[in-house]
C-alpha cells in the first residue's frame, strides 16, 4: 500500500459526497430468476413462485423477495463498470462489502418488472490501510412512484 494512492483516493471521493456516483442499466427480475432464489433460500412462500395463487394475493402478480433486491442491487451493470458499477480507484488492491446501516422496502417488485440501483455517496473515511464510505443505494422501478428498496451500503477500499 502506498499512503500517497489512499490520501489521493480519498480526497478524490470526499470531492464526490452527495453526488451519484453510478446508476445502473435496467435490468428484468424474471419470474425464472425469483424462481432460482426461492430454490436456493428455501423460501418457497407462494406469492414468489405460484404464479396462478399469485393473481389473487395482494399484488395481483408474483413479487421478489426482498433479499433478492438486496442481493442484487449493487451488481448491476452500468456504463461505469460492467461487473459493479462501481469506479475504479487506482492502486485499490479489493472492495468488500462490510454490510448495511439501513435497508427499507418501500414497494415490492413485481415478476418481471425491470429495476435499477442509483448510488449515491454519502460518508468516506479512512481506517488504517482502507478507505470506508458509505453509500446510498435506491432501487427504482420503472413506471412505479415508489422505490423498491432504499439501503445504506458499507464498503471497503483495501490499498
Amino acid at each position: 500500500m502506498t499512503e500517497n494512492a489512499l490520501n489521493k483516493a480519498y480526497a478524490t471521493l470526499k470531492g464526490s459526497l452527495g453526488q451519484r456516483i453510478w446508476q445502473s442499466d435496467w435490468f428484468e427480475v424474471s419470474q425464472s430468476l425469483i424462481n432460482d432464489f426461492a430454490n436456493v433460500t428455501m423460501d418457497q412462500q407462494w406469492i414468489h413462485v405460484d404464479p396462478q395463487r399469485a393473481k389473487t394475493g395482494p399484488f395481483g402478480t408474483t413479487i421478489a423477495h426482498g433479499q433478492l433486491t438486496l442481493a442484487i442491487m449493487g451488481h448491476l451493470p452500468s456504463p461505469a463498470d460492467t461487473t459493479t458499477g462501481a469506479p475504479k480507484i487506482e492502486g485499490q488492491k479489493a472492495r468488500i462489502n462490510y454490510g448495511f446501516d439501513k435497508i427499507r422496502f418501500p414497494s415490492p417488485v413485481p415478476s418481471g418488472a425491470k429495476i435499477r440501483t442509483t448510488s449515491t455517496l454519502k460518508r468516506v473515511e479512512i481506517k488504517g490501510n482502507t478507505i470506508e464510505q458509505v453509500t446510498e443505494l435506491v432501487v427504482d422501478i420503472e413506471g412505479h412512484e415508489k422505490p423498491a428498496c432504499v439501503a445504506e451500503s458499507v464498503g471497503r477500499i483495501v490499498f
